[in-house]
């Protein structure tokens, strides 16, 4: 029997506890448990909301919280605090100690566990009351990006950890300016918000699949377009794929207000397809319907879908949306069929060289059927982009410029094609040629304020350009709108971390990449380093050899020569680590 699939992510994690409740409840059962509720009830629970948390249990007068961004446990941790004595209703007066890690954790339903979990929870008695207590790699991480300086509390050990662990403190009272209020932040994920499940594919042909799961992705494209809408990115809705899912716990672990999922079914020239929009909240159906048409009225029938998703949650469209979500990409039924076959080709989770010359064929054919149909162009200018990070055809030293060549193509087909601005972000930056890589990107998120790519573009250009602080950012926002996928993300997330100095926290992204995706050599690379500038020589050096078990043909040197770094001291920073760790080639 198979091992069962262990589900881990990266987390910052905060753990709450009352200051001397067993006191206050030898004094007063009754008012400190109505003190209790209504602490987490007007400031622990909006807080935790307002900072995108999602509490994860109460254990008695504790509670344990989960983070996908650790500045947002930070910020929330110090707007609990900073709100702690505002409540002068409150008798007994709630006094909290929180401890925050970032850290790998394994999730068991909507449970977490851990070392990330169990340092939190250590760190958490070593607070001040009415304080925070956080690790090393949390200080590191947030850096300048928080309202508050910790103080160093030096290293200590705690129970059950081997280790010891380094700790920052901070309390209200600690500077005079540390006691104003800070902004709470408006929820940035709620009832506006929705991911998009692939349909199910309905016509007892599994090589039907791509039909369902374009007709799937054209949709998110189109909400994608909404700024009023936060849209998950495709990756992460198609990661509940072939699965029975509660659509509640997948609003909770996306983030969304609602779901849509449906299905289609296409018989000869008939395609029926079938949706409906579901509350996470409460699994109640907010719109359905059912479509019966010929398939040359398929793309009216996506248009009608996302009408009525917009006329369902209430959202204003500007002109120019109303505009963008008129555009057709093509009128041709087969060539669109063509594209979706070699968009499914590009998408899939075993990328190849098979699959590139197959994704190419179909392309070119779609082309001669629609020569003006932009995004066969981008799929061919993101197919050669594929190839010459990948060296799959004999010729990938030229598919940049082919790459070049096929996104310039679609931008002059239709200059409103996001991906194509995005595909053509990407191009200029493996090119240097930052200016218009940064130009493409600004545009792609006018076009698609969802873009998760985009802001993904945009942080590879602050992360090649050599101003990785200002990468980190934008790299977690991208994670933020494609949850799911993060695992590339992770990779230039750990790197932006290292060229910042900040080692440790590189360290631990890199491991959760690594987990994630256990055959890399890239990240193993980067994690030796981070490890070698940290003085773990013993553990740089076990990475490394997994990385030459893995590719014993590795090199350093080569790698990076075809990395678009603008400064060569970034890369001989990453070669600084290596070297100290003795391990560099």
């Amino acid at each position: 029997m198979a091992e069962p699939r262990i589900n881990r992510k990266l987390a910052a994690v905060l753990a709450a506890d009352v200051v001397g409740f067993s006191s206050l409840m030898g004094a007063d059962e009754v008012g400190t448990l109505a003190a209790l509720k209504r602490h987490r009830e007007i400031v622990f629970d909006p807080a935790i909301a307002a900072h995108n948390g999602r509490v994860v249990k109460l254990i008695g007068d504790g509670t344990l919280a989960e983070f996908g961004s650790v500045v947002d446990a930070v910020n929330c941790a110090v707007a609990v605090q900073l709100a702690g004595g505002a409540d002068k209703a409150a008798s007994p007066a709630i006094v909290l100690r929180i401890g925050i890690n970032l850290g790998d954790v394994i999730i068991d339903n909507d449970d977490i566990y851990g070392d990330g979990v169990n340092i939190a929870a250590r760190l958490e008695p070593l607070a001040k009351p009415g304080g925070i207590c956080v690790s090393s790699v949390v200080h590191e991480s947030v850096g300048n990006r928080v309202d508050i300086r910790f103080q160093d509390g030096g290293s200590t050990d705690v129970k059950n950890i081997d280790r010891p662990i380094r700790i920052w403190r901070w309390h209200p009272q600690d500077t005079a300016s540390a006691t104003r209020p800070i902004a709470k932040p408006e929820p940035e994920i709620g009832k506006s918000s929705i991911a998009v499940l692939p349909f199910t594919n309905m016509s007892g042909d599994p090589e039907q699949e791509y039909f369902s799961d374009g007709i799937s992705e054209d949709i998110i494209t189109d909400l994608s377009k909404i700024s009023g809408l936060m849209v998950i990115s495709r990756n992460s809705s198609f990661s509940y794929k072939g699965r029975a899912v509660d659509l509640r716990v997948v609003g909770r672990e996306l983030g969304v207000g609602w779901v849509l999922e449906g299905s289609v079914r296409r018989a000869g020239n008939r395609v029926r397809i079938t949706a409906q929009l579901i509350d996470t909240a409460t699994g109640g159906h907010l719109w359905a319907e059912r479509f019966d048409r010929d398939l040359s009225d398929l793309f009216a029938v996506q248009d009608d879908v996302t009408s009525r998703i917009v006329e369902a949650l209430k959202i204003a469209l500007s002109p120019a949306e109303k505009a963008r979500l008129a555009d057709g990409g093509t009128s041709n039924i087969a060539a669109y069929d063509l594209m979706l076959r070699g968009r499914e080709f590009l998408l899939g989770e075993t990328k190849n060289r098979e699959g590139f010359e197959q994704a190419i064929t179909y392309f070119a054919q779609a082309l001669e059927l629609d020569p003006n149909y932009s995004l066969a162009h981008v799929g061919l200018g993101w197919a050669y982009m594929f190839d010459y990070q990948n060296r799959w055809s004999a010729g990938s030293d030229n598919s940049l410029q082919l790459a070049k060549h096929n996104v310039d193509l679609a931008i002059e087909k239709d200059p409103n094609e996001a991906f194509a601005r995005v595909v053509a972000s990407f191009v200029a930056t493996f090119e240097k040629n930052f200016a218009r890589a940064q130009s493409e990107a600004d545009i792609a998120l006018k076009l698609n304020p969802n873009s998760a790519e985009a802001y993904g573009c945009l942080a590879n250009i602050s992360l090649f350009s050599g101003q990785p602080l200002q990468a980190i950012p934008l790299f977690e926002r991208a994670m933020q709108l494609d949850p799911a996928y993060t695992q590339q993300y992770l990779h230039l997330l750990g790197m932006a971390n290292l060229l910042a100095g900040k080692y440790e926290t590189a360290a631990a992204v890199l491991r959760q990449r690594i987990l994630l995706a256990p055959r890399t050599d890239f990240s193993r690379a980067i994690l030796a380093s981070a490890l070698g500038h940290l003085g773990e020589i013993d553990e740089a050096r076990r990475i490394w050899r997994e990385l030459k078990e893995i590719n014993p043909q590795y090199s350093f040197s080569e790698h990076f020569a075809r990395q678009p770094f603008a400064s060569k001291e970034d890369v001989d920073r990453i070669a600084a680590g290596l070297a100290k760790a003795g391990v560099s080639n």
